[in-house]
């Protein structure tokens, strides 16, 4: 569960930190603690609320997992929830990462489909000039990573649009392309509600918590808003272009169902004709016209056949056959 513990001072790694040390550590000048977990249990967030003195309903909700993105001030310590997302085997699958940020630490938890921080810590650690201006400049670093996995989500998303928007100009309506569809537009609403509440947790930061978030790191948050906003405008676009789709498939099914109906109507209109004349022939009467010449028979059958196929070239003629 525990990913990996680091003490960082001036912006530079001093080492590794066990759990019941963390206390010691972080009372120490210029010195924050950098903490990852992974799916943690309750009786580890427990002794974490003793290190770091956080509050109990966040350690509470850390526990349940299942939160809406937010974020939370209790006392000197913020909570933040951001919802993950990834493609995999061309499925949108979601996760949750909380957040306890603090003057001294920073703890990430990551719940359900994620990727791992390592890199992004690298990174940081290769920028110890901004590493040291506290976690504020970690958690924009997560938050950062978090915001840029939605791009390849959103661009597979987009393939998979083209992919069902060829099947409905190329091949017959079906009802597996409007299953995809519909697919699709419940990913893109999900996707939608993880990505909107980080702007106004992005508008938080650069604002208020003064005593949390420099004032040289507040206008990164505005790049992650600026981020949020390029990707909510693709999912707006795709979501309307997703309606349109949707909307021409149930007018080519409409059309299809159209041309069933004439060709019913068509084949309907041909074989009544011979259907009256033989019911008219038989029908008990003593006397009946021509019933007693020898060609009356192949007349009333070449008659019949050529009144058909005067009225099945009509029909195909004006396209109901």
């Amino acid at each position: 569960m525990i990913m990996k513990c680091v003490a960082y001072r001036h912006g530079i790694g001093i080492g590794e930190v066990s759990i019941p040390d963390i206390s010691e550590v972080i009372r120490q000048d210029q010195t924050f603690v950098w903490l990852g977990l992974r799916e943690t249990n309750s009786a580890l967030l427990a002794e974490l609320q003793q290190e770091f003195g956080l509050h109990d309903l966040a350690i509470e909700d850390a526990c349940a997992a299942h939160q809406r993105p937010k974020i939370e001030e209790y006392a000197d310590s913020l909570f933040i929830v951001l919802h993950t997302a990834r493609l995999v085997d061309d499925k949108v699958e979601f996760g949750e990462t909380h957040l306890f940020m603090g003057a001294k630490f920073l703890v990430t938890v990551r719940h359900g489909s994620s990727l791992s921080h390592a890199k992004v810590r690298e990174r940081c650690e290769a920028m110890p000039q901004q590493l040291a201006k506290g976690p504020g400049f970690a958690l924009y670093s997560i938050m950062d990573f978090i915001v840029d996995n939605y791009v390849p989500v959103i661009d597979g998303l987009q393939q998979r649009f083209e992919v069902l928007e060829s099947a409905i100009f190329e091949q017959r309506p079906s009802r597996q392309t409007m299953e995809g569809l519909y697919e699709l537009k419940r990913e893109l609403l999900m996707l939608e509600a993880a990505i909107t509440p980080v702007i106004d947790i992005c508008n938080e930061l650069m604002r208020f918590h003064n005593g949390l978030i420099p004032k040289d790191v507040r206008f990164y948050f505005r790049d992650i808003a600026d981020h949020i906003k390029r990707i909510d405008r693709s999912i707006q676009g795709m979501r309307e272009m997703l309606i349109a789709a949707m909307q021409v498939h149930l007018t080519f099914e409409t059309v299809r169902q159209n041309e069933v109906v004439k060709g019913l109507a068509g084949w309907g209109a041909i074989l009544a004709i011979p259907t009256m004349v033989f019911s008219w022939y038989g029908m008990n009467f003593r006397h009946m016209p021509e019933l007693e010449w020898t060609f009356s028979y192949p007349l009333v059958l070449g008659g019949v056949a050529l009144s058909s196929l005067l009225l099945y070239w009509r029909l195909k003629r004006s396209g109901w056959l």
